[in-house]
């Protein structure tokens, strides 16, 4: 069972817009690091960039997937195939995270990180434009 919150377009996406606002300025915290050579700056921004996507983003993905998701499939199996979709969303930017946290762990703080960081927000750009206009467009 889902919190209402979740259910409800407007505080589900302002949900959403917070956590990729910050995950965007993080990156863009990140990058003027790398940018002016601030090494151990930019490790310290990555342990924190880390612990933005897994407790924010990906706390939020577990949520819906336990609860948001199968209570929607529920009450309509139609949108099974797009649920399938957005659970996918979910786990390339796990994957991604994941990815972030091997470079952090061989100390390998560099472009590729802002590639992961880039792609983690692009493709949770169009994961919540997805699930707020095919998934929740209609729940209100």
């Amino acid at each position: 069972m889902s919190g209402p919150s979740l259910k409800k377009q407007d505080a589900h996406s302002s949900i959403h817009e917070a956590a990729l606002n910050e995950a965007k300025e993080l990156r863009g915290l990140f990058y003027k690091c790398l940018k002016d050579g601030e090494k151990d700056m930019a490790l310290q921004v990555a342990e924190i960039v880390i612990e933005h996507w897994e407790s924010r983003t990906l706390k939020h993905a577990d949520s819906e997937e336990e609860g948001l998701y199968k209570d929607l499939v529920e009450e309509n199996t139609d949108l099974n195939p797009l649920v399938i979709q957005l659970t996918r969303d979910h786990d390339l930017m796990r994957r991604m995270v994941e990815q972030m946290k091997e470079l952090l762990i061989k100390n390998e703080m560099d472009e590729r990180m802002i590639a992961l960081l880039d792609s983690l927000i692009i493709v949770d750009s169009i994961h919540n434009e997805d699930e707020m206009n095919k998934l929740l467009a209609n729940n209100e």
